[in-house]
């Protein structure tokens, strides 16, 4: 299972990943940034595609 963890002290809300995977993250009415903890290994693509264009490196993927 895939693991996603945002460090919110990092993450400036440049929404990078939203447009790379928006499967898995989205801003809410606020513009804050939400996403899927536990996205569908389907979205690994989309989701490397997220870290890789996330200009502070908030983004973190983990593997069980």
């Amino acid at each position: 299972m895939m693991r996603v963890a945002v460090d919110k002290a990092l993450c400036q809300t440049h929404a990078q990943c939203v447009f790379a995977a928006p499967e898995v993250f989205s801003l809410d009415e606020d513009d804050e940034l939400v996403y899927d903890a536990t996205p569908d290994a389907a979205d690994q693509r989309a989701l490397d595609e997220a870290v890789r264009v996330c200009p502070v490196q908030a983004i973190v993927v983990d593997w069980d």
